[in-house]
């Protein structure tokens, strides 16, 4: 018996000692897997910034031409993306008055700088909210060693807004060159020294599109079944081809379409809604329509941190689009002005400003305009826009006056209301709104006054609607219900009597 106690006792010390080299040999291997890969940045530092969420600015290289050694492409992606995080936490920084991020991407000696004016602010409680928008960068010297690279950075796009005990003190757009040092520490390149050498107030310049818009006879667009969601999971071409041959046969000649900011992605566009889109306006140029797109579709943020990433989303959809047949203008944000309140009129009135740059930018040749809410905000922006359009949901028995007056303030450019219609609804959430009669009387005595003023028009909407998202008009049910119903076809596919007044007396 003892000796049978001893073989057990012997055979678990032999197993326990296979099992704690075992051990010991795993750790040794894992250990050294770590050194070999290296470690992940977004895990060593605090900030964990994520440009492609978060900082997007235009830039762009001249050709590599540099003195010392040759660079690599790996190299200079790396410079880059340490570069413009730089420029990332230090506009972070300024807005909050605190260093978070700063020791990662600035050497001590620059951090000083930086630390300076971040307590002088804080002292002084001004905050500053920057962003830049475009960098123009060339590789000036990069050393034998690999260790030390400058660059000079021309035209710098950077906007500002200087507040002091909140208040707005200041609002500048300058376009600025700098030198930057930059070395390598720890495997990150962190700015050594920045120079600003020149500085100017930056005043964008674009000649007119080279497209006139014409004379605007349409309507704005939903599949009956997908209102505010035509690009999701009932996306049907054949439903919007039989929609589009409806409107062409109508006497109408374009139509007006959304493109959600959110639904497409942000910053970073999917390529199947983007896909869908080309094929909207594949299907219109079959029917021979013409297409208004209206990009940042319920788009409310402005902040002015997210400025890079707008302009990632609106470039590529443009870039994508601009030389389709069927596209007739761009319309940069469906009535912005209804956030002037909550948002703030001079903030969003510079984010429009710069997006109908970057939209110009990108496409030379289509027209540009804005879908204000009304004729008061029509005049705003109105000497960088192509063409002027409102939305008039009010008398119509003021609406010519409306017009010839805003007519009188912009004489030199063309004038169109792209939303203006009436609703059917009448009953118990509404009992003394319009009949379809009535709405049959409005469009017959809009199109009179589109006819005599040669006004361009595009009606709100061709169907009815029973499905009404709340971001729309809320949850109050006589508001929905009465959104529901502005078609010129009923939901089951019935012509409203106002629908002989869609295109004419």
């Amino acid at each position: 018996m003892t000796g049978i106690n001893k073989n057990i006792l012997r055979s678990i010390l032999v197993l326990s000692y296979i099992a704690i080299i075992a051990f010991v040999l795993f750790g040794i291997g894992s250990l050294l897997s770590y050194l070999n890969t290296g470690a992940d940045r977004s895990k060593m530092l605090h900030t964990e910034i994520k440009k492609v969420d978060q900082y997007l600015p235009k830039t762009a290289w001249e050709p590599l031409n540099n003195e010392g050694r040759p660079m690599d492409n790996q190299t200079l992606n790396a410079i880059q993306n340490d570069y413009l995080d730089a420029w990332y936490v230090k506009h972070v920084a300024y807005k909050t008055n605190t260093l978070v991020g700063i020791d990662d991407y600035y050497t001590e000696n620059a951090r000083k700088n930086i630390i300076s004016i971040i307590s002088k602010n804080k002292s002084e409680n001004i905050s500053i909210v920057s962003t830049t928008l475009q960098h123009h960068i060339t590789l000036e010297f990069f050393s034998e060693d690999g260790q030390l690279a400058v660059i000079s950075d021309k035209d710098v796009i950077e906007y500002k807004r200087i507040y002091n005990d909140e208040l707005l003190v200041l609002e500048t757009t300058e376009q600025t060159n700098y030198k930057i040092i930059l070395l390598l520490e720890d495997g990150f390149w962190r700015i050594r020294h920045i120079i600003k050498e020149k500085s100017k107030n930056f005043n964008s310049k674009f000649k007119p599109a080279q497209k006139n818009i014409g004379l605007l006879k349409g309507i704005n667009y939903y599949p009956k079944a997908s209102p505010w969601n035509m690009f999701g999971d009932k996306f049907n071409t054949n439903t919007i081809l039989q929609d589009f041959d409806i409107i062409k046969k109508a006497g109408l000649t374009s139509i007006r379409i959304f493109v959600p900011y959110e639904d497409f992605g942000k910053a970073n566009v999917n390529s199947k809604k983007l896909k869908k889109l080309k094929k909207v306006l594949d299907l219109a140029q079959i029917k021979k329509l013409k297409v208004v797109i209206t990009l940042f579709d319920f788009y409310g943020d402005y902040s002015v941190l997210n400025w890079t990433l707008n302009q990632h989303h609106a470039t590529t959809i443009v870039s994508n689009l601009k030389n389709h047949p069927a596209l007739l203008a761009w319309d940069i944000k469906n009535e912005p002005n209804l956030d002037f309140e909550s948002r703030g009129t001079l903030l969003i009135t510079a984010w429009l400003n710069y997006m109908i740059d970057v939209i110009k930018t990108t496409d030379t040749i289509h027209p540009v305009t804005i879908g204000w809410s009304n004729a008061e905000s029509a005049t705003i922006l109105s000497d960088k826009l192509d063409f002027i359009t409102f939305h008039y949901f009010e008398d119509l028995n003021a609406l010519e006056a409306t017009y010839l007056n805003l007519k009188l303030e912009i004489p030199n450019k063309p004038i169109a209301i792209t939303e203006f219609g009436i609703s059917s609804y009448k009953g118990f959430w509404n009992p003394l709104g319009s009949t379809e009669l009535d709405q049959s009387n409005y469009h017959k005595k809009a199109q009179r006054i589109f006819k005599q003023n040669t006004l361009g028009f595009m009606a709100w909407t061709l169907y009815d609607f029973t499905t009404i998202p709340k971001k729309v008009v809320g949850v109050l049910p006589w508001r929905k219900r009465a959104q529901e119903h502005f078609g010129f076809i009923k939901q089951n596919g019935n012509i409203k009597p106002a629908f002989k007044h869609i295109s004419k007396e």
